[in-house]
C-alpha cells in the first residue's frame, strides 16, 4: 500500500495483513454512534493486527485460564451445548466479559477467518464459535462503545 504523508514523500508499507485488515474495516459516518456489532467488528480487527486474538475452544480456554483474556465473544448459532456451557462456565469463573454475536460465519470473518479479494470482500469464511481478546491493540471509538455496553449489562 502506498501513502503520501504530511511532508508529500510517498511512502511503501509492506504486509498483507495490514492491508487486509484495512480493506475489510467499514467506516462509520461521522456524527452517528457506532452500534455494538460495527463496534466489536473494529475492535477485533485491531486486536487482530496486534496479534491480541485466540480463535476457537482451545485457543480461547488457555488463554481464560492464563488470566490473560479481556473479552470473551460466543457465536449464538453454536449447536453444541456442553461448548457453550463450557465456555461460560469459564468466563464467570475467572470474571471475563461475555458477549454474543448472531452468527459463527460473521464471527469467523472478524476473527480474520477468512480471505480477502482485490474488491475487499470476504471470501472462504470458516465459522468461529468462540473468540477471546487478550489484547486490544490500540484504544479507538469502537473499544470505547464495547467498554460502554459492558458496563451497563
Amino acid at each position: 500500500m502506498i501513502f503520501e504523508d504530511d511532508s508529500g514523500i510517498c511512502n511503501l508499507i509492506m504486509g498483507s495483513k495490514r492491508e487486509e485488515v484495512a480493506a475489510a474495516e467499514t467506516p462509520v459516518p461521522l456524527g452517528e454512534a457506532m452500534d455494538l456489532m460495527t463496534a466489536l467488528q473494529l475492535v477485533l480487527k485491531k486486536s487482530l493486527a496486534h496479534g491480541g486474538l485466540a480463535r476457537g475452544l482451545h485457543e480461547g480456554a488457555k488463554v481464560i485460564e492464563k488470566h490473560a483474556a479481556q473479552l470473551c465473544l460466543l457465536a449464538e448459532d453454536c449447536d453444541q451445548a456442553e461448548y457453550v456451557k463450557l465456555v461460560k462456565g469459564l468466563c464467570a469463573e475467572h470474571n471475563v466479559s461475555l458477549l454474543t454475536v448472531p452468527s459463527a460465519k460473521t464471527l469467523g470473518e472478524w476473527a480474520g477467518l477468512c480471505k480477502i479479494d482485490s474488491e475487499g470482500k470476504a471470501r472462504k469464511v470458516v465459522g468461529c464459535s468462540c473468540v477471546v481478546v487478550k489484547d486490544y491493540g490500540e484504544e479507538t471509538e469502537g473499544l470505547h462503545v464495547v467498554q460502554q455496553h459492558i458496563k451497563s449489562h
